[in-house]
């Protein structure tokens, strides 16, 4: 994959693992999974979308047969202390959608029980606190933070599903997701992309909502990316104290 143009070794995907990709996102049921075909880039159209719900970040990983490339809506690699350049530039880029990006938690707060211990270790460590929509996806983030290693990073990414909308859309979207219009903007484009969506869509599996549905197949559209080694990776190339690196794709 590629920063500014350059190819950026260890996030290559796998040459010898299944035809499918997947856009992960967090659900009420576990963990919305949509998964089409590897097949291309972000222009050709795939197959209809195969939606699931599993109960694991684990599950994901379990897959068979396993993805070349699964993209995830969860920050992966916690700093220390301040904020991520990947959250940065995936803000700048957004533009009037910024405010999807959440800031990642530094990861002293993994260990938090409650919102007040949340905010106590958030600011010990950088004198920042924490956001309630950052705490409410601690759970999220510990489980995908215990899962995962660098050695998954070759083929699971970090991704937000606005910048894919903004890729197909050629920039951000118009409307919030929340709003009929917006909506009905996101379908638009993925059904240039993934045949049936509007059906899928309104038709969630059980323990998801439409809108994770949406977010989920926007995910695939930076997973296909990164199969076809096109994606373009966000942030400043730095680690974790885990060694997990700390970037977006799209």
């Amino acid at each position: 994959m590629r920063r500014d143009g350059i190819v950026i070794e260890g996030l290559e995907p796998p040459t010898d693992v299944g035809r499918v990709v997947a856009g992960v996102d967090g659900c009420r049921g576990g963990w919305v999974v949509a998964i089409v075909d590897a097949a291309g880039s972000d222009a050709p159209p795939c197959t209809p979308p195969c939606v699931r719900v599993v109960a694991r970040f684990a599950d994901v990983l379990a897959l068979r047969p396993r993805p070349v490339a699964v993209a995830v809506d969860m920050p992966i690699g916690l700093p220390g202390a301040g904020p991520r350049a990947c959250d940065l530039q995936a803000r700048a880029r957004l533009g009037p959608r910024r405010a999807s990006v959440f800031p990642a938690p530094v990861r002293a707060v993994l260990a938090a029980t409650t919102y007040a211990d949340a905010l106590r270790l958030a600011r010990a460590a950088d004198g920042r606190g924490i956001s309630r929509q950052t705490y409410n996806l601690l759970p999220r983030i510990r489980e995908v933070d215990g899962t995962i290693g660098p050695a998954q990073q070759a083929w699971v990414v970090e991704a937000h599903p606005e910048l894919a909308f903004a890729l197909l859309a050629g920039g951000p979207c118009a409307a919030s997701k929340h709003t009929p219009a917006g909506r009905a903007e996101r379908i638009a484009l993925l059904a240039t992309t993934c045949p049936g969506v509007a059906g899928v869509v309104a038709a969630p599996p059980r323990g998801a909502r439409p809108d994770d549905v949406l977010d989920a197949l926007a995910l695939t559209v930076t997973a296909r990316r990164v199969a076809a080694r096109t994606a373009i990776v966000l942030g400043d190339g730095a680690v974790d104290a885990r060694g997990l690196r700390m970037a977006i794709v799209t």
